[in-house]
């Protein structure tokens, strides 16, 4: 996950008045997991671990892949 993901999940929880305990009871997981995932201290990198299509599920949130600055070229 990248920092903006991390973040819009941060904002999220705030918004719904929810803290990472509350998410980790929504998941089935200890708020430690939550928190490594959040802080990206997992180790995991690479693929979307299972906790976090956990945790983007239990918060309606959607990953989707946008082209970058440059378009479907990649190049300037």
């Amino acid at each position: 996950m990248n920092e903006d993901i991390r973040a819009a999940v941060s904002a999220r929880l705030e918004e719904k008045g929810m803290t990472r305990a509350d998410l980790a009871r929504a998941v089935s997981r200890t708020p430690e997991e939550i928190s490594r995932a959040i802080n990206n201290t997992g180790g995991r990198g690479g693929k979307i671990p299972d906790l976090w299509a956990a945790i983007l599920e239990a918060l309606d949130l959607r990953l989707t892949v946008e082209p970058g600055q440059f378009g479907e070229g990649g190049k300037a």
